[in-house]
C-alpha cells in the first residue's frame, strides 16, 4: 500500500511538485485498481467519477469509429497521469473508452473529492491545472501532427514520444492514433 502511494507521490511531484501536507490531503483518498490485459476499464457512456494515476502498465483511450473500428485516441504508460476526469466525461459519463493494453495498476481518487480539495488547497489547484494544461496541449500537437505531417514523420514523432511502446502493445493501436492503416504502417516499419 506504501509503495503504490510513493508512487502516486513522485508522479505528482514530477507534474507540479507539493508539500508533504498537501500530498497527505490526496492520499487518504486514493484507492488501488489493477486490471487485466485487454479490459476495458472505462466503458463509453457509462458513469465514471475518479481521477487515476497509471502506476504500472500501459492503456490507451479509444472510440469505436462506425465502421466498427477501434481508433486510438491517447496511450498513458506508467508513471503517468490518465486524462482528467472534465475532459473525458461529459454529464459524469465517459465520452470514450479505456483499454488496458497491459496489465495495469492504478491509483483512483474520486473526481468530486479532488476538485474540492482542488478549491481548498492552492498546491493542489495548481497541480490540477497543470495537469489539464499538459493533456490539452499533448491533444492539439496531435491534431497538429496529423493535419500536418507525413505518415513517416508521424511514425518518427510517435516513436520520440513513446520510446520502445511500439514493441509492446498491437501495431493496429499504433496504426489507428496515427491516423493509418496496419498495412501502412507495416511499410513504414520496414523502411
Amino acid at each position: 500500500m506504501d509503495s503504490f502511494k510513493n508512487n502516486v507521490k513522485n508522479i505528482i511531484n514530477e507534474v507540479c511538485p507539493i508539500s508533504e501536507l498537501a500530498f497527505e490531503a490526496i492520499e487518504k483518498y486514493l484507492e488501488f485498481e489493477s486490471y487485466a490485459k485487454g479490459a476495458d476499464f472505462i466503458s463509453l457512456n457509462k458513469e465514471n467519477d475518479k481521477e487515476y494515476f497509471m502506476l504500472k502498465g500501459i492503456c490507451k483511450s479509444y472510440l469505436i469509429n462506425p465502421e466498427g473500428d477501434e481508433i486510438t485516441i491517447s496511450f498513458y504508460v506508467e508513471n503517468s497521469i490518465l486524462s482528467p476526469h472534465s475532459i473525458r466525461t461529459s454529464n459524469m459519463k465517459a465520452n470514450q473508452y479505456f483499454k488496458a493494453l497491459t496489465n495495469v495498476e492504478l491509483a483512483s481518487i474520486n473526481a468530486s473529492k479532488f476538485e474540492a480539495l482542488m478549491i481548498e488547497n492552492l498546491e493542489i489547484r495548481n497541480f490540477g491545472n497543470v495537469v489539464l494544461q499538459k493533456e490539452l496541449l499533448s491533444k492539439v500537437d496531435k491534431e497538429i501532427g496529423l493535419a500536418s505531417l507525413s505518415a513517416k514523420d508521424r511514425l518518427l514523432k510517435f516513436r520520440r514520444k513513446y520510446k520502445m511502446l511500439e514493441n509492446l502493445i498491437p501495431h493496429g493501436a499504433i496504426a489507428s492514433y496515427l491516423g493509418i492503416t496496419n498495412v501502412s504502417l507495416s511499410r513504414l516499419r520496414k523502411e
